[in-house]
């Protein structure tokens, strides 16, 4: 699977679930995906604004959220995103 693919994959999950979810959960939601690709495309998916991440914690344990943000029409995710 490209890197493209895997980023298009994970941003599809994340706008079909329309809530934030942990990247955990995300894990489990693209079991074809290794935690490294997931984590790649996240970075990338972050940086492009295409996502934003958020920093939950309570006192004992802290975990980043994702979310897509709504999608626009005409957006497109690059074939060869730039690393």
């Amino acid at each position: 699977m490209t890197l493209a693919a895997i980023i298009v994959r994970v941003h599809c999950v994340l706008e079909q679930r329309g809530t934030d979810c942990s990247m955990e959960e995300l894990v489990t939601l693209c079991p074809e995906l290794t935690w490294n690709q997931v984590f790649l495309a996240i970075d990338y998916l972050s940086r492009s604004g295409q996502i934003r991440m958020m920093l939950a914690s309570d006192k004992t344990y802290k975990t980043y959220r994702v979310q897509a943000y709504h999608s626009v029409a005409g957006a497109t995710i690059p074939a060869s995103p730039a690393p």
